[in-house]
């Protein structure tokens, strides 16, 4: 035969096809010597010069004995020669050698009789250095205790990528027996979602050379597919000392406590963010409806998959109840947000909604003991203790609500409602970590929620004790049609002291009167429903307007430290004369048809309180149709403009003064006052007949 070898192939029995040979027979340089009954050598192989360093022209027909035996051992080698000779049993062993250049070299022998077809004898020794048989053999011994005894998962894999071989670590990483691993292919028992990824980087390993290390892989072994596993994966080629390609070979380290305690430091970091991101994002208004709506959209983010926003009624309403044991609560929705669309938003009550839930609801339970309830894996019992009747369970049911937690909102010691949350398509359940993370976004917004249903309830009294400090009156007066509006600031709760009156006088006169008390509070509510008795009292006696400012400005400086502003004009519809008399107060806006809005120049004269100072009047015409606007300063002045570009704006939208009153009135403020203005603003309109 040729230095090319056959071996049987697989898709046709019996046939042969060519392979490259092995290698390791020449790494282990395996010398063939055959004797004849003489001991006289008569075959000598390439391997034989190499290994005793004589030619085969110098060994052929030479007595081995002499060749390469030292004289002390001559007797021992030629009992040995005949006993295998004679026998035919073999021997083996490690033999001393005389090597051509003089030394003495150990070489191992396995020796046995041959027998020729003549019946003639003879001998052949099968002869390999003995130190490099050594070496080869604890090079294999520790290969097997290290690829048997190594933490890290092993395997050899042929260039098909089927199993050659696979040490006991891979075993217990992946859960299936060595013996099932040989002859399947890689991705049999790799159970990545990227396996194809993985066998294709494999491949061009063993086409380049090019080793993979430490590729990180996530996956569910077949053992435990309930368990996600993390490993970290490295391949390199495998070669034979000849350099022919034996396939690849595999290490595969679980680095799952690795990767869980990354994915906790990661998921913890997210809801520090999270934590952070709740305090600038919630509670940006005194809004009860708005921070509710912003503690669901942070939840849905990150937490639960279905978020809704509870609020106890009565809490609601400011009324301090006494929570029940275990009877029914009656709930306002506040809030209702999904992370995707799901038949649940359809189960749960719309935000504006007003439902009760008994005692046994576990929402109910929540605010009962002011005590997070969680039911980490949701059956059916538990959705008919979770929806507000039988067909919302049915709904929570199809939307695939798998888990639920529900955490009181407690501001102050007093619980106001429930964060309700569900998970349908976020597969994990809730957890203990959920629960602290949802106790703090609740806790967060609990406080501003508290602060805002204060603020509105104390918003709502100021404007009923405002609005019944303010005037009723008709929409006519002889010679006048008359319309107002009060509004309070948007930006603050207290009450302000901006105020608008009309009064009857004698001769069908009709007294206008717009004024501002500098500051407030009760104390500038108060001293405004004073002044606006005096008003009404001086007006009642059918003085001037000048000497009327006078006299409230002499009660002025009798209470504290309080500035006013105020103007006064008296309408005659007979003689169309309006006498106006101004104490530091805006001008009045003057609008006729056919005419460009003007601003009145009056005498401005000094705020009520200064004391001592005398009131100039102004009279002028109304002629039909002219209109009359008359306002505070919370109307136009604002921190980003000046005060005269802001009254041409006013001046702007008079610029039809056949409009209806009260559109003009809806027009001013609507156009001119913004949500986050601080001061409350008076307005009053009069149309010349």
């Amino acid at each position: 035969m040729t230095a090319e070898s056959f071996e049987y192939g697989d898709d046709a029995p019996g046939a042969l096809q060519a392979s490259r040979p092995t290698g390791l027979l020449d790494v282990l340089s395996v010398a063939a010597v055959v004797l004849d009954s003489e001991g006289r050598i008569v075959f000598w192989t390439p391997q034989a010069e190499d290994l005793f360093g004589y030619t085969a022209q110098e060994a052929l027909g030479t007595y081995a004995a002499r060749l390469f035996v030292h004289p002390e051992h001559l007797q021992s080698v030629v009992s040995l020669f005949a006993e295998v000779l004679e026998t035919g049993r073999s021997w083996a062993g490690t033999f001393p050698v005389r090597h051509k250049d003089g030394s003495t070299r150990l070489t191992e022998f396995r020796n046995m009789r041959l027998q020729d077809d003549l019946g003639d004898m003879y001998a052949l020794g099968i002869a390999a250095d003995h130190a490099l048989l050594q070496r080869v053999e604890t090079d294999l011994a520790l290969c097997e205790r290290l690829i048997n005894q190594s933490p890290i998962g092993l395997a050899l894999l042929d260039p098909d990528l089927r199993y050659l071989l696979v040490n006991p670590a891979l075993e217990r990483i992946d859960g299936i027996p060595a013996e099932d691993h040989v002859g399947r292919h890689l991705r049999e028992t790799l159970r990545f979602p990227d396996i194809d990824t993985i066998e294709s980087a494999l491949r061009q390993v063993i086409t380049t050379g090019t080793p993979l290390l430490d590729q990180y892989h996530v996956g569910r072994p077949a053992a435990d597919p309930d368990q996600e596993r993390a490993w970290s994966l490295s391949f390199y080629r495998l070669e034979d000392p000849g350099g022919r390609v034996l396939g690849a070979a595999a290490s595969v380290v679980d680095v799952t406590e690795r990767h869980r305690a990354a994915a906790e430091a990661d998921r913890a970091r997210r809801r520090l963010a999270l934590i952070a991101d709740a305090s600038t994002r919630v509670g940006t208004t005194l809004e009860v409806d708005r921070t509710a709506h912003e503690l669901a959209e942070i939840a849905a983010a990150e937490l639960a998959d279905v978020v809704a926003v509870d609020i106890l009624d009565s809490a609601l309403a400011c009324r301090t109840a006494r929570r029940p044991d275990n009877g029914p609560e009656l709930f306002r929705a506040l809030a209702l947000t999904a992370a995707h669309p799901t038949v649940a938003l359809e189960a749960a009550d719309a935000p504006g909604d007003l439902a009760a839930y008994d005692g046994d609801r576990l929402v109910t339970l929540c605010v009962h003991t002011g005590r997070p309830v969680l039911v980490r894996h949701v059956g059916d019992r538990d959705l008919a203790r979770i929806g507000r009747d039988e067909e919302a369970s049915g709904l929570l049911a199809r939307a695939g609500v798998h888990s639920y937690l529900a955490v009181p909102l407690i501001a102050h010691g007093e619980v106001l409602g429930a964060l309700d949350l569900k998970r349908t398509r976020n597969p994990l359940p809730f957890d203990q970590d959920d629960v602290v993370l949802a106790g703090e976004l609740a806790s967060r917004a609990a406080v501003a929620i508290d602060n805002a249903r204060w603020f509105q309830s104390v918003r709502n009294t100021a404007l009923t004790l405002q609005r019944s400090l303010l005037p009723e009156h008709a929409q006519h007066r002889t010679g006048l049609e008359l319309a107002s509006r009060y509004q309070p600031a948007q930006a603050t709760s207290e009450v302000g002291g901006d105020w608008y009156d009309v009064i009857p006088l004698t001769g069908d006169k009709t007294a206008l009167v717009v004024g501002d008390v500098m500051g407030n509070g009760i104390d500038a509510a108060a001293t405004m429903g004073r002044l606006r008795t005096a008003t009404c009292a001086y007006a009642d006696l059918d003085l001037a307007p000048g000497a009327v400012l006078e006299h409230l400005d002499h009660i002025t400086c009798d209470l504290e430290h309080y500035i006013v502003t105020c103007l006064y004009a008296v309408y005659d519809p007979h003689t169309r004369q309006c006498c106006i008399a101004n104490a530091g107060h805006m001008p009045p806006a003057l609008v006729g048809p056919g005419r460009p809005p003007r601003l009145l120049r009056l005498p401005s004269g000094a705020p009520l309180g200064v004391g001592g100072v005398t009131f100039e009047a102004t009279t002028v015409t109304l002629e039909p149709g002219d209109l009359l606007v008359l306002y505070t300063d919370g109307l136009v002045e604002t921190r980003q403009h000046s005060i005269d570009d802001r009254l041409n704006v006013m001046l702007s939208f008079l610029d039809e003064p056949r409009r209806p009153l009260e559109e003009t009135c809806d027009l001013l403020l609507y156009g001119l006052r913004h949500p986050d203005d601080h001061d409350d603003v008076a307005l009053l309109i009069a149309r010349a007949l």
